[in-house]
């Protein structure tokens, strides 16, 4: 990919996932609980929901970047239920990749194996918060395979924000407004992230807790080490 325009592409992403953490009009809370809350608002890149989860992880934000971070060294597939593989198609720069993750079936087995192909960015700001942002984008290495369902990430992503006065804690703020692709109702697809979104923080903190993140010399590391 050409990384000129991999970068601009990416940077205009970016600056969406910033102006949706920015932006709290509109949110209307669909589930809540153990910490956790998820939010939805009707999208404006396709006809569905763009979803906010919020809540707080006992670690660090290195240490929980290293779990959520969609690059490579990531260790996602690792503890989310919802990621079956996951691989670095073409990296680009240290903070920019092509990017396949594939999903097992679910909701009963209503939702099919899925794949998303994606441009992901990573930045840091300021007050030390790591993001990643990523979107849907279409790549020679990554044709539609058989047995998966081909879905769309609109612009979406992770902050990793320290908690002021508590370096061990972090709070993680995600987006996500995927097209599922296929003819589901949407019914099933309403039901469905709401849950999935919770589960993703009730796996990440169990993942945190029980195998620790940090390696050697991980404090000095790039943002996607």
């Amino acid at each position: 990919m050409d990384p000129a325009l991999a970068a601009q592409t990416s940077g205009a992403v970016a600056e969406k996932v910033l102006r949706y953490r920015r932006d709290a009009s509109g949110w209307k809370t669909c589930r809540e609980g153990n910490g956790v809350t998820v939010s939805w608002r009707p999208s404006t890149e396709f006809p569905g929901n763009l979803y906010r989860g919020e809540g707080v992880v006992d670690a660090a934000p290195r240490d929980v970047w290293t779990y959520v971070k969609p690059f490579p060294g990531s260790l996602r597939e690792t503890w989310d239920e919802n990621v079956s593989s996951f691989e670095v198609i073409e990296s680009i720069t240290d903070t920019l990749c092509v990017t396949r993750t594939a999903t097992p079936s679910a909701a009963m087995k209503l939702i099919s194996p899925r794949d998303f192909v994606d441009l992901a960015l990573a930045t840091v700001q300021e007050d030390g918060t790591l993001i990643s942002s990523a979107a849907n984008l279409e790549h020679p290495l990554c044709p539609p395979r058989p047995g998966y369902v081909r879905g769309r990430n609109h612009p979406c992503g992770c902050f990793c924000e320290p908690v002021p006065g508590e370096p061990g804690r972090t709070r993680l703020v995600a987006f996500f407004q995927t097209d599922l692709g296929g003819l589901l109702p949407q019914s099933v697809v309403d039901s469905f992230f709401p849950r999935s979104m919770a589960g993703f923080y009730a796996n990440l903190r169990s993942a945190v807790r029980l195998v620790p993140a940090r390696a050697e010399g991980a404090e000095a590391a790039g943002p996607i080490q």
